[in-house]
């Protein structure tokens, strides 16, 4: 697995997410004024400076149910307001829209060209904020120093590192199923025809070779599929034409963009069995999770500037059906583990703790979760 996997797939969920806001905005009518405070509270929240130098240290991925708490908060740091169902479909979007922009992308490094389609749409929605602005383009250079140098086989590590983490989500989005991308079972169908990876040749021709390295003969075969050389490579600076259409906002146009129900209420159910099994980690992983959700503040209606509540169903009649048979959220409840144990089995746990020596943490030693929280509640 890799540890540089986590800033990318924050960054791309958190973009196909201000795409589906800002068509759902655009939709429901939402004045331009509070429409525009919504995207630029989320947008500056998520690239705030200190939150994106603590998402760019090496380490391993969170799991589905610690992103999912994270991008909660995220989408609640304006005075926009999503009830569970919608929030669910919100991340049910998310998700596999960035999934299926991995599994299409011709070659690993490209998900760095899908990460910069991303951060331009971003930079669009607050090119008249400055200050936003700025931030965001500090976040781009920092992927441009990061990941611009990366040989090929870490970006393969990346991409696989990715695609574990979404193995397990095969949700029926109407979009995708529509333009018959997706199966009715929310598995996708990969294209066998299309543009091959830059720097590599349309298939159909063999080359045979010398021990000198001279070529000595040719042969042709018949492809399965009709293919296209890529002329140019994207550009992997802080302007420039990307090539690959991936990563761009699909909601540009007006369709709807709900998930079918029934990959909804599966989606639910899967995280539920997931919310259900125990975690040994899961102290350590919140903690962790707490630290990095500190300064993701939920801001409250003040004053003249009433909140709102946005639906991501079409009307509030399926918003309100989708919550009553949303499965409930078992993270929640207490696991209460009772052992008993009879003296003889005391006595040796008591001795094999006892061949152990703990030395004990400095009171200035703090573990990394205390320090990443500490730093949010900065923030």
């Amino acid at each position: 697995m890799s540890l540089r996997t986590l800033p990318l797939l924050f960054i791309n969920l958190g973009g196909e997410m201000l795409y589906i806001l800002d068509q759902r905005l655009r939709a429901q009518n939402i004045p331009s004024d509070k429409a525009k405070k919504v995207m630029n509270d989320i947008i500056s929240t998520m690239f705030n400076k200190k939150f994106m130098e603590e998402l760019f240290k090496s380490q391993e991925l969170y799991s589905k149910k610690a992103l999912r708490t994270v991008f909660d908060r995220l989408a609640h740091a304006s005075i926009m307001r999503l009830n569970q169902a919608s929030m669910d479909k919100l991340y049910d979007l998310m998700t596999m829209a960035f999934k299926y922009q991995v599994l299409l992308c011709p070659r690993p490094k490209d998900i760095l060209l899908v990460t910069f389609n991303h951060m331009d749409a971003v930079k669009e929605f607050i090119r008249d904020s400055p200050s936003i602005l700025n931030q965001v383009d500090e976040t781009f250079r920092q992927l441009i120093e990061t990941y611009s140098c990366l040989p090929a086989g870490e970006f393969q590590l990346i991409r696989q590192t990715l695609l574990v983490f979404f193995q397990d989500l095969h949700i029926r989005v109407s979009i995708f199923l529509k333009d018959k991308v997706q199966n009715s079972n929310g598995r996708f169908v990969l294209p066998i025809s299309g543009p091959v990876p830059w720097g590599t040749e349309i298939p159909g021709l063999i080359k045979m070779f010398n021990n000198d390295g001279e070529e000595v003969k040719r042969a042709t075969f018949a492809a399965s599929g009709c293919y296209t050389s890529v002329l140019t490579e994207g550009s992997f600076d802080l302007f420039g034409d990307r090539v690959i259409k991936l990563g761009t906002n699909m909601y540009s146009v007006s369709r709807p963009v709900e998930t079918h129900m029934s990959g909804t209420l599966k989606s639910s159910a899967a995280r539920t069995k997931e919310n259900a099994a125990p975690n040994p980690l899961a102290k350590e992983e919140l903690n962790l999770l707490a630290q990095l959700m500190g300064g993701l503040e939920i801001k409250k209606p003040i004053g003249t500037e009433p909140g709102f509540r946005l639906n991501l169903f079409g009307t509030d009649e399926e918003e309100d059906h989708a919550a009553a048979i949303r499965p409930p959220d078992l993270s929640d409840e207490v696991i209460d583990i009772q052992v008993s144990q009879d003296q003889q089995q005391h006595e040796e746990l008591a001795r094999i703790m006892g061949e152990f020596h703990v030395q004990e943490q400095p009171r200035h030693s703090r573990s990394k979760g205390d320090d990443l929280l500490a730093m949010m509640d900065d923030l």
